[in-house]
C-alpha cells in the first residue's frame, strides 16, 4: 500500500486530523455535514449472555485461580458486583428492555453475540456443550423477534473440528450469520494451523468471524495488571490487536483468500499503524536480522491483507477525529456501525456517527448498507 499522499481533514470538533489517505480505500464522496437521522440503523457488536452462562462462570472462578489471571481479576467482581448488576441485567434481557432502548434510539436490528469470554474459558468438553447450547438459545431469541435481531454464533476453538461442525450447523440450520471468537483459548492463538479448518469452514459458508478482545493471554497478562490495563481500556485492544496481526503474518490469507474477519473498535490501533507496519515489514536490514521470520514468505503487505480481509466496527468509539481518520484510510466499505452494548451508551454511538461529516452516501454503509452486505441480511424495515 502507498501511504505517501496525505490529506488533511477538519473533523466536527474543529481538529485537523492529519490522515494517511490510502489508494485502496473507496474514494470518499463530498462531505455533509447533513446529520439526517437515517430510520434503518443495524449495530453489530451487541452482546448477550444467559444465566446459565454466568452460572457457568462462577463455578470456574470459584475453582480456577492461576490459569486465566485475567478472567479472575476482571470478571469476579463483574459477576458479583452491585455496581455492575444492570449490565448483568442487559445482557441477559433480549426482550423488552432491550428492544426499548433500540426504539428509543433508532436501531432498527441488533446482531447478537454471547459476550467475552463467551466459551473460551471452559474445558473442552464444556465449551462444546455451552457452545451449543448458547446458539440454540440466541435462535430461539432470534425467532421471537426475528426483524429486530440477527446473530453470531459461538464456537469452542479447544474441539477445532466440533467448532466447525457446529459453525456449520448454526448457520444452515440455526440461520445465524457469521461466528464470534474472543481472541486467545487458554493461551493460544488461531494463526495455529490445528485451528484452520474452523477458517475453511467460515470461507465455504461464506460467513464473517468477529475477532473479539479478551483480557490478554497469561504470558501477556503481567504488566497490565498492576493499574487495572487488563481491560476494555488498554488491555482488549493490544490483546486483540496482537492476535488479528499473528494472523495477517501467518499466511492464513494466502490459504484462504476470502475469509472475512470483523474488529471492534475501529480496528483495535491497527488502521493507525498500517504505514509502519508496512514499512518495518519491508526494511531490507529488519527482514534479514532473523532467517526464520515467516512474515517475509507473505504474498502481500500486512496492509493489504487487513484492506482485503478485515472490516472493522465502531463500537465504542465515538469519537469524530477516530472516525474520520478510519475512514480516510480504510474507506466507507470497511466500516460498520456497533455500539457493544449493554457496555456503551446507544445514543452517543448514534451520536458518534451523526456528529462526523462524511456525505450521505458513507454514513448509509456504515449504518446499514455494509452489514446487509456482509451478513446477507433481507430486512423489511423502511428507510430513505
Amino acid at each position: 500500500m502507498d501511504f505517501s499522499k496525505r490529506a488533511f481533514l477538519k473533523t466536527a470538533m474543529d481538529l485537523s486530523v492529519a490522515a494517511v489517505v490510502s489508494p485502496l480505500a473507496t474514494p470518499a464522496s463530498p462531505v455533509s455535514n447533513n446529520t439526517t437521522k437515517f430510520s434503518k440503523k443495524i449495530a453489530i457488536e451487541e452482546a448477550f449472555a444467559t444465566p446459565e452462562l454466568f452460572d457457568e462462570w462462577r463455578k470456574l472462578l470459584a475453582t480456577n485461580s492461576e490459569k486465566e489471571p485475567g478472567f479472575q481479576k476482571l470478571y469476579k467482581p463483574f459477576l458479583n458486583s452491585p455496581a455492575t448488576k444492570e449490565i448483568r441485567d442487559r445482557l441477559t434481557d433480549v426482550g423488552d428492555s432491550r428492544i426499548r432502548d433500540m426504539d428509543q434510539n433508532g436501531i432498527d436490528m441488533q446482531i447478537l453475540s454471547i459476550t467475552s469470554p463467551g466459551v473460551q474459558v471452559f474445558s473442552t468438553n464444556k465449551a462444546v456443550d455451552i457452545a451449543k447450547k448458547s446458539n440454540d438459545q440466541l435462535a430461539e431469541f432470534i425467532s421471537a423477534y426475528p426483524h429486530r435481531y440477527a446473530g453470531l454464533a459461538a464456537v469452542a476453538p479447544q474441539a477445532p473440528n466440533e467448532a466447525a461442525h457446529e459453525l456449520e450447523r448454526a448457520v444452515k440450520y440455526l440461520g445465524l450469520k457469521g461466528a464470534i471468537i474472543n481472541s486467545h483459548t487458554h493461551g493460544e492463538y488461531l494463526d495455529q494451523s490445528k485451528y484452520w479448518v474452523i477458517f475453511e469452514a467460515a470461507q465455504a459458508l461464506d460467513i464473517p468471524i468477529y475477532l473479539h478482545p479478551r483480557t490478554p493471554s497469561p504470558d501477556m497478562i503481567k504488566p497490565f495488571l498492576s493499574y487495572g490495563l487488563e481491560g476494555a481500556g488498554w488491555g482488549f485492544a493490544v490483546e486483540t490487536s496482537t492476535h488479528a496481526m499473528r494472523l495477517i503474518l501467518s499466511g492464513l490469507f494466502d490459504h484462504f483468500p476470502k475469509l472475512k474477519f470483523i474488529l471492534g473498535h475501529l480496528g483495535e490501533g491497527i488502521p493507525f499503524w498500517l504505514s509502519r507496519i508496512d514499512g518495518r515489514f519491508a526494511n531490507e536490514t529488519w527482514t534479514k536480522m532473523d532467517d526464520s521470520n515467516q512474515a517475509k514468505k507473505r504474498q502481500k503487505k500486512p496492509s493489504e491483507y487487513f484492506m482485503d480481509n478485515f472490516v472493522v466496527a465502531t463500537s465504542g468509539v465515538n469519537w469524530s477525529p477516530a472516525l474520520t481518520f478510519a475512514l480516510s484510510v480504510l474507506g466507507s466499505d470497511r466500516i460498520l456501525f456497533a455500539i457493544d452494548y449493554p457496555y456503551e451508551s446507544t445514543a452517543k454511538a448514534v451520536e458518534g456517527i451523526d456528529s462526523t461529516p462524511m456525505s450521505d452516501v458513507d454514513r448509509k454503509k456504515i449504518y446499514y448498507l455494509n452489514a446487509e452486505n456482509l451478513f446477507k441480511l433481507k430486512t423489511d424495515v423502511k428507510y430513505e
